[in-house]
């Protein structure tokens, strides 16, 4: 792996100056006694093969990947099959009208995932204008009110609603007899029965509410609104993959799926609805359903957890423990206090994708990431060098993987090849597609790779923008009575 023959035949008291010379691009000059030499040695043997055996893990050859992509195809229609037939959940979304770009009027969008909410207005032009202005404001929610009881949480988000709307629509009037339409994005596990009513799961993140588990999160909001003296309707109950769909198809009527990477990653694409076997009821006029996939808990026996290898909320994690893994079995950042190392979620996504776009002659960010978030100092710019390529490495394998899941929808619904040419969008949303360039151009050029030069022609991929938000408004008005 590595040749030191010189180094050893050097083996003397002298202090001598060693250029260690690896098997990929590391070279670490390191001044040290003759007795020191072939410590020396050993620290960069131990480094190289912590990353090589990260190499070998984390490769995704395109056999893999195509493995993967027919997995998750497999999954799916399991998963239509009947409840709990796949590791997929393929939930009904029950939005089987999506917008077609002709909407026209006034439309409220509610996005409520986190310890913050967001309120929006939406003005639809038709075809010719299509949005023609959006407003928007984000209300913390108090601490207290994310333990205390439902009637307190949508009491106050129905009271910030109320403030926004009579603000927003200060001399403006909706139609006579009709009333505002909502497009609500409910980022919690919900049991949807239709498209505008869905019972609580469970909450996750920072929210501790025992009595609206179980309860109908869509009726809850509609009594606060009631007492609020707020005259609007809930048209929807959708996700944000549902609304990063709903958002595109808007502006472009080949979409046919959204697609999350973010923090975590889901995705929802349009089913026929006769391919839907566990579909009980009358098919809807449209022939069309919208499906969201909950992709995240998929697995296979070509991969783990498949949200754990491609989000955000990831990566991180990922890069930290090799890292770590780095240092205690080599010692390469010398005698440092492991303690931000062994913090689990200490390294974020953001600061591993800053390391990894470092362009800086002696890579500069690195060495301030490495001493800012993890205190280690003093690296060598190969040192470095070796931070960028795990950063790399574990990035690469997320990108290609979420190419993967990619292709297996196109597979799923007959548009990944073949003599039907039929143009396929699929829109993409997420921080991490966002704002993770090399994630970003990996994805895009491994889907090409996946469907083949011929294929890839008829599909494209887009950034879809603020599904949660304007993707809610925009499916109350595809709903709107």
């Amino acid at each position: 792996m590595c040749s030191y023959r010189k180094a050893k035949e050097q083996n003397k008291k002298s202090t001598t100056l060693i250029p260690f010379r690896c098997r990929r691009v590391y070279r670490f000059s390191i001044r040290l006694s003759g007795t020191g030499i072939m410590a020396a040695v050993e620290v960069e043997v131990e480094a190289e093969k912590v990353v090589a055996e990260l190499r070998e893990r984390c490769a995704t050859p395109a056999s893999l990947l195509r493995d993967v992509a027919a997995a998750m195809a497999g999954e799916m229609g399991a998963g239509l099959e009947k409840e709990g037939g796949s590791r997929v959940k393929m939930l009904l979304s029950y939005v089987d009208k999506l917008p077609t770009g002709r909407e026209e009027g006034l439309f409220y969008g509610l996005d409520l995932g986190g310890t913050n909410f967001r309120v929006l207005k939406v003005h639809l032009g038709g075809s010719k204008k299509h949005v023609v202005n959006s407003e928007s404001r984000e209300v913390s929610i108090p601490p207290h009110l994310m333990s205390g009881t439902s009637s307190e949480l949508f009491g106050f988000i129905a009271g910030e609603l109320g403030k926004f709307v009579a603000e927003e629509e200060e001399g403006t009037d909706m139609p006579n007899g009709k009333k505002k339409e909502l497009g609500f994005t409910f980022s919690f596990p919900v049991r949807q029965r239709s498209v505008a009513s869905g019972t609580l799961v469970k909450w996750t993140k920072a929210f501790s509410i025992d009595d609206a588990v179980g309860e109908d999160v869509v009726a809850e909001l509609q009594t606060a609104m009631v007492k609020q003296g707020l005259d609007m309707h809930v048209a929807a109950l959708i996700n944000d993959a549902v609304g990063t769909l709903a958002g595109a198809r808007y502006y472009d009527e080949d979409v046919v799926a959204g697609v999350i990477f973010g923090t975590g990653t889901n995705a929802a694409y349009v089913e026929k609805a006769n391919a839907i076997p566990k579909w009980e009821g009358e098919l809807p006029n449209s022939g069309d359903m919208v499906i969201n996939m909950e992709w995240g808990n998929f697995y296979s026996s070509h991969l783990p957890i498949y949200e754990k290898l491609t989000s955000g909320m990831y990566l991180g994690e990922i890069v930290r423990r090799v890292l770590l893994k780095l240092s205690l079995q080599s010692g390469i950042f010398g005698s440092i206090d492991n303690s931000k190392l062994k913090t689990r979620f200490h390294l974020r996504t953001p600061h591993i994708s800053a390391m990894h776009h470092d362009e800086t002659p002696d890579l500069k960010i690195v060495a301030e990431k490495l001493h800012q978030i993890l205190e280690i100092t003093h690296t060598s710019l190969e040192i470095r060098k070796m931070v960028v390529e795990i950063c790399d490495i574990v990035a690469r394998r997320a990108a290609r993987l979420a190419a993967a899941g990619v292709a297996g929808i196109l597979m799923k619904l007959g548009r990944n090849g073949g003599i039907n040419n039929q143009r396929s969008v699929i829109a993409i949303d997420g921080g991490l597609f966002e704002h993770y360039t090399k994630f970003r151009e990996c994805l895009e050029s491994t889907l090409g790779e996946l469907l083949g030069e011929e294929a890839s022609k008829s599909v494209a991929v887009k950034h879809a923008n603020d599904g949660s938000g304007i993707g809610a408004a925009l499916i109350a008005a595809s709903q709107s009575r």
